[in-house]
């Protein structure tokens, strides 16, 4: 696991970027929060392009920063994704992959050199090597960017909303590839985004950001259903991370397995045996205290009822235990008293299928 240590500072105008954490590396990490939060300036920050920085920037024990002095942004091993592919309009997709990996072999590599056949593989770029990038759609560009950051054989992939150009179903094609990044080439992911869902999808941890301070830092699920921190997460959009298992499919619908209950999603093709992240809106969970028969609704989980939050609102939170993980539901002050619901009690929650394939980027 890669170790970042930051202790920066940076203004700018009315914006002051001030940032002291440890980050553990490992998979896919989420700078998350609100435009203006300071997401991509941190990351070019960490990347050596802000020259106003001032403070230190640590990577696995090699200083890349000591206020003024810094390590130049090609001499620290670091690929980036960019929100706009900035592909070299004049060389076609193999020849933008190889300018990467020859810029690579010329300069010294503290990791294993990542080939160009892996890479074209793992992004599903064999039938676009010859085309121009003028050609590609907007999710085949970023797959080339992403594969043209690989090809440096970085030690470590940032990567700056590189899905906010695209359309839904072009993210559901590119989703499933930067999932798989980490594992198939032993870098780890910074990826900066504000897009609640990509975050819940993607990483394991984030780091939350708001006006250019760190307000919490964490596991996905844990930092997601915390509702002292909805606020920043986005109070109407809050709700809960599930992982769950693809064990079967019949008619379009996906059997989704928790651990002794499972969710039933539609989903087209879906890889058998794959696991992966799943989050539910607070307000697509409803509750019932029998399990209700003749019923639409496909998803009827046993829970308990763990905690119950009041807020000023006229709403209630509950935060529900299922098969040693949480959901979240938001329910009327009216229907928690008429439910006489209180901590402890088994219940059980109500989710559409609908609803959930709103929340699946793949």
């Amino acid at each position: 696991m890669a170790e970042l240590a930051l202790d920066v500072r940076l203004e700018r105008g009315q914006f002051a970027l001030a940032v002291r954490e440890t980050l553990a590396l490992d998979g896919i990490s989420a700078l998350f929060g609100p435009s203006g939060s300071g997401k991509t300036t941190l990351l070019r920050v960490i990347a050596g392009l802000e020259e106003t920085a001032r403070g230190t920037v640590t990577f696995d024990g090699d200083r890349w920063q000591h206020d003024a002095a810094r390590v130049p942004a090609y001499r620290r091993g670091i690929g980036y994704v960019f929100q706009d592919a900035r592909l070299f309009p004049h060389l076609d997709v193999e020849r933008n992959l190889r300018f990467a990996l020859e810029r690579a072999r010329r300069r010294p590599r503290a990791t294993a050199p990542i080939e160009l056949a892996d890479v074209v593989a793992a992004l599903d770029l064999r039938t676009l090597l010859g085309r121009r990038p003028a050609s590609l759609s907007g999710g085949e560009q970023q797959r080339v960017a992403i594969g043209r950051a690989l090809l440096t054989s970085p030690r470590l992939l940032l990567m700056d909303e590189p899905l906010s150009s695209l359309d839904v179903g072009r993210k559901r094609e590119i989703v499933p590839l930067i999932e798989k990044l980490p594992g198939a080439f032993g870098v780890p992911v910074l990826y900066v985004t504000h897009n609640v869902d990509e975050v819940a999808r993607l990483a394991s941890r984030v780091v939350l950001l708001s006006a250019g301070r760190v307000v919490a830092q964490g596991d996905v699920a844990e930092i997601l259903e915390r509702i002292d921190l909805w606020t920043y997460t986005g109070g109407r959009e809050a709700g809960a991370v599930l992982e769950v298992r693809v064990e079967s499919e019949r008619a379009g619908i996906a059997t989704l397995r928790l651990r002794e209950q499972a969710l039933y999603v539609p989903m087209d093709a879906p890889p058998l045996g794959r696991a992966f992240r799943i989050r539910i809106h607070a307000r697509d969970v409803a509750v019932a205290t029998a399990r209700p028969h003749e019923i639409s609704i496909r998803n009827v989980l046993a829970a308990q009822i763990e905690r119950i939050d009041l807020d000023a609102s006229i709403y209630a939170e509950l935060l529900l235990a299922v098969d040693g993980q949480h959901l979240r539901a938001r329910i009327t002050r009216d229907a928690l008293d008429d439910l006489r619901l209180e901590a402890g009690q088994s219940v059980y929650a109500l989710i559409k299928s609908v609803a959930l394939e709103s929340t699946l980027l793949g």
